[in-house]
C-alpha cells in the first residue's frame, strides 16, 4: 500500500473523528485519550511495545493493533496512533502544526510522558 493513500486512509478516520463540540482531535489528542483509557502513558505502552519485539520502522501494524485491542480494548484509530510513535518516534510532521486544520498540533514533537507533566 502506497504511503499516500495510507496517510489519505487515516485523515479520513481522523475527519470522522471530531471531538463532540466540534473541535480538532490532533495526534497528541489521540495519545491523551490512549493514556486515560488505558491507565498508561504513551512512553509506557510504547516501552511495552518493544518489550514483546513491537520496535522500529519495520513493526507490522496489524500485529499491534490485535494486542492493543487485546490488551486495552483500544479501537484501530488509537492503536495506529501508537504504532505511529512505536515506528516513528515522537517526531510528526510539521505541516500539521499550528494550522488550525483537522490535524492541528501545537508542535512537531509528542508528548509521551503524561498528561499530568505536560508543561
Amino acid at each position: 500500500m502506497r504511503n499516500e493513500y495510507r496517510f489519505s486512509i487515516l485523515l479520513c478516520y481522523f475527519l470522522k473523528h471530531l471531538k463532540k463540540d466540534g473541535t480538532e482531535f490532533s495526534f497528541q489528542a489521540y495519545l491523551d485519550a490512549i493514556e486515560n483509557k488505558t491507565g498508561k502513558t504513551p512512553r509506557e505502552l510504547v516501552d511495552e511495545a518493544k518489550s514483546l519485539g513491537f520496535d522500529g520502522p519495520k513493526t507490522v501494524a496489524g500485529e499491534v493493533i490485535k494486542c492493543l485491542a487485546d490488551e486495552y480494548g483500544l479501537g484501530r484509530g488509537h492503536a495506529m496512533a501508537l504504532v505511529h510513535v512505536i515506528k516513528n518516534g515522537s517526531k510528526i510532521n510539521s505541516k500539521h502544526v499550528g494550522t488550525g486544520g483537522t490535524h492541528n498540533d501545537e508542535s512537531d514533537t509528542l508528548w509521551l510522558v503524561g498528561i499530568a507533566t505536560k508543561p
